[in-house]
């Protein structure tokens, strides 16, 4: 445990623990380890790995019956902040998705003056990706402007950076596809040169380093998912990232309503100016508390999911080892079949701690993706494309404004051929001997969907 428990009376304290001890029993009997059984072949894209550590920090958490932000999520946002990024600050919302649209949305604050994002302003990103790294660009009514991605590393094309510049481009906001750095070096020059915003979307990349130090460094901002699929998880969850505090208060504020004080939960004047400060027209004395300097929603994150994700940071490390482990297995068993399929590539002076391993299947080869998919899930195997594919062509994006640069082949080439395969810490080498298995059986005798 890394946070005190609430007090309690030695009765209570003994059912506490009596509780706690019970539920690491239950666990034990509920969820036991299961090998892999080729008679009944089962390996999953993605998902959860949670232990008894996790569900006894769960009840610990409900005991205290502090239902919202509490001693958990403080421990975590500092613990977070500090140990995988280095960086000074970390803000708990209760999604990825919700990172990333309030570490935009902080960027649209009147205190930024000439440098907030207005309507019209673009903003700089790829085409090929999950939507909620664009979406929060829309939402706020600035314009995207869509790079081509690179294949194999599938992450934006920094080619034509300078192309895409225009006298409204005011920021960059992209992801590290499927835990791969994009080319931190080449954006970040281009973000100072410019003086542009630039917000890593890192929801695929805990773990992830480029030129030795942990990617969401070069950004103002960067953003984490905590959802089942992901690197540790809470179940839902995410956090807002930031070394600059003055953008960790604005980023606070639009998670928070838009409030303009910054009690933490259950404290009051903090400022100890709480009933003696003028703001705009509202009477003089207005309690600060109630006081709205953005437009803002209620993205928080509650003490329960974040008791888990205390338990699951001591374990990021194996999970990150397990992961380059089962990519590196995944990459070396297809050597011999390049042929049929591409492997992927990091960027270069990265190291990723990958989300999946993505997997081309050559168009110029023997077999075609949706083939390759549908027998890969007849035999067991879960599969996922590299989410939106070109995102231009899915249907919630036919009106929007936008710009693109270039003709996005990569991106096209991408949606046709690519998917991608689990690596995750709950497969073992059994799952991955038997994926290369049933792909090399493609390679040499044709994918034959039922």
């Amino acid at each position: 445990m890394s946070t005190e428990p609430v007090t309690h009376t030695t009765a209570a304290d003994a059912l506490r623990a009596e509780i706690l001890d019970l539920s690491r029993r239950y666990f034990a009997e509920a969820f036991p380890e299961h090998p892999f059984d080729r008679a009944n072949p089962r390996v999953p894209v993605s998902g959860k790995k949670l232990d008894a550590d996790d569900l006894v920090n769960l009840l610990e958490a409900s005991l205290d019956l502090w239902l919202t932000a509490g001693r958990y999520a403080e421990a975590f946002e500092k613990r977070f902040a500090k140990e995988v990024f280095g960086l000074r600050h970390s803000l708990l919302v209760n999604s990825g998705s919700a990172a990333n649209l309030v570490a935009f949305s902080a960027l649209t604050s009147p205190t930024l003056n000439d440098r907030r994002l207005q309507p019209g302003d673009e903003v700089i990103t790829a085409a090929t990706g999950f939507p909620t790294t664009v979406n929060p660009i829309i939402q706020n009514q600035c314009v995207p402007v869509f790079l081509d991605v690179d294949v194999p590393t599938y992450n934006i094309d920094t080619s034509r950076l300078e192309e895409a510049l225009s006298p409204r481009t005011k920021a960059v906001m992209v992801a590290h596809t499927l835990g791969n750095p994009f080319d931190l070096g080449t954006i970040g020059d281009f973000c100072r040169e410019h003086d542009l915003w630039l917000v890593e979307d890192c929801c695929d990349a805990l773990g992830a380093t480029y030129d030795g130090e942990h990617v969401g460094r070069t950004g103002m901002f960067a953003t984490t998912s905590f959802y089942p699929a992901h690197h540790i998880t809470m179940g839902e969850g995410g956090a807002v990232i930031t070394n600059n505090g003055r953008m960790k208060t604005l980023a606070e504020s639009f998670r928070d309503w838009g409030r303009d004080c910054w009690c933490a939960p259950g404290k009051e004047n903090t400022c100890g100016k709480r009933f003696g400060q003028q703001f705009g027209t509202l009477p003089f004395g207005y309690d600060h508390k109630y006081v709205y300097s953005h437009i803002g929603y209620n993205l928080k994150a509650t003490d329960m999911q974040a008791a888990i994700g205390m338990s699951q940071l001591d374990k990021l490390d194996g999970f990150i080892a397990a992961r380059k482990h089962n990519f590196a297995r995944l990459y070396a068993g297809l050597e011999d079949v390049q042929d049929v399929y591409l492997r992927p590539e990091a960027t270069p002076r990265s190291d990723p701690s990958w989300f999946g391993f993505p997997l081309a299947v050559r168009p110029d080869g023997p077999l075609e993706r949706n083939d390759v998919v549908r027998v890969l899930d007849q035999r067991g195997i879960a599969t996922r494309l590299v989410f939106a594919g070109n995102l231009l062509r899915q249907p919630a994006y036919a009106d929007i404004e936008h710009r693109v640069v270039g003709t996005l082949e990569g991106a096209d080439y991408t949606m046709n051929n690519v998917l991608w395969l689990g690596v995750f810490p709950g497969l073992g080498d059994a799952h991955i001997d038997y994926v290369l298995e049933v792909l090399h059986d493609m390679a040499r005798n044709g994918a034959h969907p039922e």
